[in-house]
C-alpha cells in the first residue's frame, strides 16, 4: 500500500516530534516545564477556540466548531469500549475546549447515553448535549415513532439516563411519515416550553420538511451525514437551510472513519457487533477503489503536514460556517489528531482547485444497504 500521512503514520511522526520537543523543554527548567502556552494544555495538548453559531434568532446556539460523536463508545462499531475509559476520553475532550456531545437513546440502546451523562455530570454547565428520539428496532425491524406521548415518554428516560434537567438540542432521529411534521414541531414546542430541551432539530429530513417544521417552531440545526465522498446535501439541503438561518451538523464526516487513511481492501468488520459490516460503501471491493481519494488527502496533506483525517475535516469546515462537524473516535489519539483541524485553512483558490478535482471522482458503493430500512428512512435514498 502507498505510504500515505494515515492516522498511523502521522501519530507516529508527531509522538517523536514531541519526545523531541518535551526533551528540549526539560533541558531549560522545570518552570518552563510547567508553564502552558495560551491555547494548550500543560502537557501540550490543542485546546479547541474556534466557535461557531447553529441556528439563528432565539433558535441559535454557539458550540466548539467541532464536536465529538460518542455512539461507537458503546455500540456499532464493534463491541462496547471500556466505559470507565470512555468517560474519561469524554472528560478530556472537555478539557481541550470541546463543548458539544452527540449520543441517542437508541445508541446501545440507552448505553450511551448513560456514558454521556456520567462522564459529562461535572461539566454540565460548560457543555451542550445533543440526543435524538424516535428510532426503534422491535425485533431487527427499524420503526420511526414520533407520535407525542413515544416522544415525552423517550424525553424523560434520556433525562434520566443524561443526568440532567434539559437536553440541548433534541433531534428527531428519522422522519416518521406517520406523524406530520407539525405536530412533532408542536411537541418540541412544549417541550422546550417546560424547560426539557432548549432546540430542537432534525436528522435526514427532505427539504419541504424543514421548511414546515421551521414554520411550526424554528429549527436549530439539521443533523445529516456529510464528507466529501458524499456531498448530496449541498444540493438542496444546504440552500434551505441557509435560506432559514438554520445550522448543519455534521455527522460521519470521515465517512464512517474511512477517510482517516487506515482503512483498504483487507479491512473487515464483523457483521454481529459492528453496522459497516453492512454498508455498501465499505466492502472490501468499494474501499479498496476508494482509495483514491485517501491518495488526494494525502497530496494534500503533505503539503500541510496534516493527516489525511485532519484535511478531510478541515475540507467540511471550510465548505459553510455554519457546519459543525462531530467525527467519532475511541482512541486519545485520534482526538487530539481531530481536533487540530480547525486550524487549517484553504483560500478560495485552493478550495476551488480541490472542490473542482473532488467533483471528477466518484466513490464507490451506495452508503445504506438498497432496499434497508436504513436506506428508506434517509432522503436521499443513497
Amino acid at each position: 500500500m502507498k505510504n500515505t500521512i494515515n492516522r498511523r503514520n502521522f501519530l507516529r511522526n508527531a509522538a517523536l516530534a514531541g519526545a523531541a520537543i518535551s526533551a528540549a523543554s526539560a533541558a531549560k527548567g522545570k518552570n518552563m516545564e510547567n508553564s502552558p502556552k495560551k491555547g494548550r494544555t500543560p502537557g501540550g495538548a490543542p485546546i479547541m477556540e474556534k466557535r461557531r453559531t447553529l441556528g439563528s434568532g432565539k433558535a441559535a446556539m454557539e458550540v466548539s466548531a467541532m464536536g465529538l460523536g460518542c455512539m461507537g463508545m458503546s455500540a456499532n462499531h464493534g463491541l462496547p469500549r471500556d466505559k470507565r475509559a470512555m468517560a474519561n476520553l469524554i472528560a478530556e475532550a472537555v478539557d481541550l475546549g470541546v463543548d458539544f456531545f452527540d449520543t441517542a437513546e437508541i445508541y446501545g440502546p440507552h448505553t450511551n447515553e448513560e456514558l454521556v451523562g456520567e462522564a459529562l455530570a461535572p461539566y454540565r454547565d460548560r457543555v451542550r448535549i445533543g440526543s435524538k428520539f424516535g428510532l426503534y428496532y422491535p425485533g431487527g425491524k427499524q420503526v420511526e415513532d414520533a407520535r407525542p406521548q413515544t416522544v415525552r415518554k423517550a424525553v424523560e428516560a434520556s433525562l434520566k439516563r443524561l443526568k440532567t434537567d434539559h437536553i440541548d438540542i433534541y433531534y428527531q432521529h428519522r422522519i416518521d411519515n406517520k406523524v406530520p411534521i407539525e405536530e412533532v414541531a408542536g411537541t418540541m414546542r412544549d417541550l422546550a416550553a417546560e424547560g426539557k430541551i432548549v432546540h430542537w432539530g432534525m436528522s435526514e429530513p427532505n427539504a419541504e420538511t424543514i421548511r414546515r417544521a421551521h414554520r411550526e417552531f424554528p429549527v436549530t440545526a439539521v443533523e445529516n451525514q456529510y464528507a466529501l465522498t458524499f456531498r448530496r446535501h449541498e444540493e438542496e439541503t444546504f440552500k434551505v437551510v441557509e435560506e432559514l438561518g438554520i445550522g448543519f451538523v455534521a455527522y460521519s464526516p470521515l465517512d464512517r472513519g474511512y477517510l482517516a487513511g487506515e482503512m483498504d481492501a483487507n479491512t473487515r468488520f464483523d457483521p454481529e457487533t459492528d453496522m459497516r459490516a453492512s454498508f455498501p460503501r465499505l466492502s472490501p471491493e468499494a474501499m479498496g477503489k476508494n482509495r483514491i481519494f485517501i491518495d488526494f488527502l494525502d497530496e494534500i496533506g503533505r503539503k500541510r503536514r496534516a493527516s489525511c483525517a485532519q484535511v478531510a475535516l478541515a475540507w467540511v469546515l471550510a465548505q459553510k460556517p455554519w457546519i459543525v462537524p462531530i467525527p467519532e473516535t475511541t482512541r486519545r489519539a485520534h482526538l487530539l489528531e481531530n481536533l487540530r483541524a480547525p486550524d487549517i485553512e484553504f483560500s478560495p483558490e485552493e478550495m476551488s482547485e480541490i472542490n473542482a478535482r473532488l467533483s471528477q471522482m466518484v466513490p464507490v458503493g451506495e452508503r445504506y444497504a438498497p432496499g434497508s430500512d436504513a436506506a428508506r428512512s434517509v432522503y436521499n435514498l443513497i
